[in-house]
C-alpha cells in the first residue's frame, strides 16, 4: 500500500511517470529485506533484451523519414486518392495518416510531422483552425496501429505467447475501420466548410503515386520479411532504418550528412523516454509479482467474473479511464502483467485482446486532461486545449465505435493474420 500511495501522489502532482513508478517501487522495497541494490539491478534487466533494440531503430527510422522529405510525397499521394471529395483535405488529412502510419508507428510523430502541414494548410482553404488541430490529432490514433508499430513491439516484449507478426497483421483492420469512420464523419459534417476541390487528372495522379513509391513499399518490405520469417522484428526495425537512411540519402538526396547529428540526437531523446519507463516499470513487476498482487487480482476478478465478454467490457472501461490519465504505454507496461494472464485463464484469444488493449489505449493520447496528441496539436494551432477539447468529442465517439465493433466482432481483428497462418 505504501508504493501504490506514492505511485498515486506523484502522478496526480504531475510527476513524470517514470520517476513517480521508482520513488513507488523505493517506498514498498523499504518496507521488504531487500536492498536497494537489487532494485537497481532489475531495472538494468528489464533493458537487457535484444528485442528491446527495435525501439530506438524504428524511432529513428521514422525521424529519417521525416526529415527526407518523404511527408510531402504522403501528402501528395493521398490528395491524389480522396481529395476531390467532399471535404477533401479533411479526408487526405485522415488518409495520409494511414500512409505515414506504415512509416513511423508512433501517433506523436504523426500528430508533428502532418500538423505542421496540414493545420495552417486546412485554415487557408476555410476549415477551422481547432477543427484542423482536432482531426489531426484524432487521426494519429491509425499511426499504433498500422504497422510497423512501437506499441505493438513493447506489447509483445511484456507478454507471453503473443506472435509480433500476428499483432502487426491484425492492427490493419482497426486501422482502416477508424479511418473509413473518420471520413464518413467529416464527409457529413465537414464538408460546408470548404468548396469541393478539382479531380486531379489521371497523368497527375499517376505522377503522384510514383513519387510515393518510396516510402509506400516500407512498410510492405518490412512487414513482409517479419511475416516470411526472414528477419526478427528487431533485425526489421535495423532493416527500416537503413531503408530510411539510403532512401534520403542516395535515392531522393533529400537528406545531408550534416543533418544526421540533430536527427540521430532526437531519436536517442524520444526512445530514453521510452526506454526508462520500460526499466522502472520492470522493476515495478518484479515487486509486484512478488507480492503476489497480480495472482489476487486474477484471482479474485476470476472468481467475479467468468464470461470473457464481461471482462472485455470491464477491461475497456478500466483502460478508457486509465487513459485519460496515463501514457498508452506506460498504462500497458503498468496494467498488462495484471490483465493479460486473466485474459488467457478466460480463453480470449491473445492477438484479439492485444488489438483491443493497444487500440483502447492510444484512444486516451487524445483525450483530454493528458492526452499527448492533443498537446502536441495545441502546440502547433495555438487555439486552446479547451477549443481542441470540444472539436475532437464527436471523433472520439467515432473511436469508441471502432472500439466497440472490434471487441465484440473479434474477426475484424484475427482474419487477417489468420490468412496468413497466425
Amino acid at each position: 500500500m505504501v508504493g501504490f500511495l506514492i505511485l498515486f501522489v506523484l502522478l496526480a502532482i504531475g510527476s513524470p511517470i517514470a520517476f513517480a513508478i521508482l520513488l513507488a517501487v523505493f517506498g514498498h522495497v523499504s518496507q521488504t529485506p531487500f536492498s536497494f541494490g537489487l532494485v537497481s539491478q532489475r531495472i538494468f534487466s528489464g533493458l537487457d533484451s535484444f528485442a528491446i533494440l527495435a525501439i530506438p531503430l524504428f524511432v529513428l527510422a521514422g525521424e529519417l523519414m521525416n526529415e527526407s522529405g518523404i511527408t510531402g510525397r504522403i501528402i501528395n499521394f493521398a490528395n491524389a486518392l480522396v481529395g476531390h471529395m467532399k471535404a477533401g483535405l479533411a479526408q487526405v488529412n485522415i488518409w495520409a495518416s494511414v500512409i505515414f502510419a506504415g512509416l513511423s508507428g508512433s501517433a506523436v510523430a504523426d500528430t508533428s510531422a502532418l500538423g505542421r502541414i496540414f493545420i495552417p494548410t486546412m485554415e487557408k482553404e476555410g476549415y477551422p483552425r481547432d477543427f484542423a488541430a482536432a482531426l489531426t490529432a484524432a487521426s494519429s490514433v491509425i499511426g499504433p496501429m498500422i504497422p510497423p508499430s512501437i506499441p505493438v513491439i513493447i506489447y509483445a516484449l511484456i507478454t507471453t505467447g503473443v506472435s509480433v507478426p500476428a499483432l502487426f497483421l491484425a492492427g490493419v483492420a482497426p486501422g482502416v475501420l477508424l479511418a473509413i469512420g473518420l471520413s464518413i464523419y467529416v464527409r457529413f459534417f465537414a464538408a460546408h466548410y470548404a468548396p469541393l476541390r478539382e479531380k486531379l487528372s489521371a497523368r497527375e495522379r499517376l505522377k503522384a503515386f510514383v513519387e510515393a513509391l518510396i516510402p509506400l513499399f516500407m512498410p510492405v518490405f518490412i512487414v513482409g520479411s517479419i511475416i516470411t520469417g526472414i528477419v526478427t522484428p528487431t533485425e526489421a526495425a535495423a532493416l527500416a532504418a537503413g531503408y530510411a537512411l539510403i532512401a534520403g540519402m542516395f535515392v531522393l538526396k533529400s537528406l545531408q550528412l550534416n543533418q544526421l547529428p540533430k536527427i540521430f540526437t532526437r531519436a536517442m531523446r524520444d526512445s530514453s523516454i521510452i526506454l526508462i519507463i520500460i526499466a522502472v516499470v520492470a522493476a515495478a513487476n518484479w515487486m509486484l509479482t512478488f507480492s503476489r498482487v497480480p495472482q489476487s487480482i486474477s484471482s479474485f476478478v476470476l472468481d467475479e467474473i467468468s464470461s470473457p465478454w464481461v471482462f472485455l467490457i470491464a477491461v475497456n472501461l478500466i483502460l478508457l479511464v486509465v487513459g485519460l490519465f496515463l501514457e498508452g504505454i506506460a498504462a500497458m507496461l503498468i496494467l498488462l502483467p495484471i490483465l493479460h494472464p486473466i485474459a488467457m485463464s478466460l480463453g480470449i484469444d491473445p492477438t484479439h485482446f492485444g488489438i483491443v488493449v493497444i487500440f483502447n489505449l492510444m484512444i486516451g493520447l487524445v483525450t483530454p486532461p493528458m492526452g499527448i496528441c492533443l498537446f502536441v496539436s495545441n502546440s502547433i494551432a495555438n487555439v486552446g486545449m479547451g477549443a481542441i477539447s470540444r472539436r475532437i468529442m464527436p471523433m472520439f465517439l467515432v473511436e469508441l465505435l471502432v472500439l466497440i465493433v472490434i471487441t465484440f466482432i473479434p474477426q475484424t481483428v484475427t482474419f487477417i493474420p489468420r490468412l496468413f497462418g497466425y
